[in-house]
């Protein structure tokens, strides 16, 4: 059974050992914003009462091991090509060096990493009316960007920062087996897979989106988990539109036999890889 086609991703939650430096770089380079503070816990956002980014900071906590799961990159999807150029103007303008650019074809975006690490995808959406499938693989290539056509609609007048209708789009994860990954994420929680046939890759969706998750091996096959409380990702967000649709996930988790912690009407489990999801609903 696939899972409800209104499921969102919510905010993506990171352990960081300079909460200071951190904050500071997703204010000024990315564009978000303290929304509240809570201890050594920061949760950042583009709009009041939404987060996206959860800064929990923990000077003590070792470094994620190299080829290890975990979290390849978390996408903050912009909601037109000319907050993209805004988006890429303030990077620059904050001293930050982008890694990479492509367009996928649904898409456009911009790769960069934070101070600590964690992979960021930054980017915007073509029109749903503009994507094509390949056979039965949605065609989502790896494709030069025309950078020059982007920042062509670079917006005049002051940055703001985030656009408030800035979202976390998906979440792309280093994983150990590919085949493991999708009876959890297909099998068990329902996303329907769009794109099967990427090297070492799944991309998995909800409600005919390109992807909200992508599953990658690149950190090699049967790669280990970071060790318990590592640098990087903690927990994300899965986003059913109602109890209902929660409930259904939950029955087949515990169909899976999976072990789950419950709290507050948040359902947290682990992929095969160890990488954390919460389910809760809207």
């Amino acid at each position: 059974m696939s899972i409800d086609p209104a499921t969102r991703l919510g905010s993506i939650r990171l352990t960081v050992g300079d909460l200071e430096a951190m904050q500071a770089f997703y204010e000024r380079a990315i564009g978000l914003r303290a929304l509240e503070r809570d201890g050594d816990v920061v949760r950042l956002g583009a709009r009041d009462g939404v987060p996206l980014v959860e800064l929990a900071g923990d000077p003590q906590a070792p470094a994620r091991p190299p080829r290890t799961t975990g979290l390849f990159h978390l996408a903050l999807l912009v909601p037109s090509r000319a907050e993209l150029a805004r988006t890429v103007r303030r990077v620059v303008d904050a001293g930050q060096r982008f890694s990479g650019a492509s367009d996928h074809l649904v898409s456009e975006a911009m790769y960069l990493d934070d101070p600590e690490g964690n992979g960021i995808e930054l980017y915007r959406d073509r029109p749903r009316s503009e994507w094509t499938y390949q056979g039965e693989d949605m065609a989502m290539p790896t494709i030069a960007l025309d950078l020059d056509a982007v920042m062509a609609e670079l917006p005049d007048g002051p940055d703001t920062g985030m656009a408030e209708d800035t979202i976390l789009g998906h979440v792309h994860l280093n994983v150990a087996d590919i085949a493991a990954s999708e009876a959890f994420y297909s099998g068990v929680l329902g996303f329907d897979v769009t794109v099967r046939n990427y090297p070492g890759a799944l991309f998995v969706a909800a409600g005919g989106y390109h992807h909200h998750l992508g599953l990658n091996v690149w950190n090699g096959a049967n790669a280990p988990a970071a060790p318990a409380g590592s640098l990087g990702l903690r927990e994300f967000d899965v986003v059913l539109p109602d109890a209902a649709a929660l409930g259904e996930v939950t029955a087949r988790i515990d169909a899976a036999g999976l072990e789950t912690a419950q709290q507050d009407g948040v359902v947290s489990v682990s992929d095969p890889s160890g990488n954390r999801v919460a389910l809760r609903a809207a």
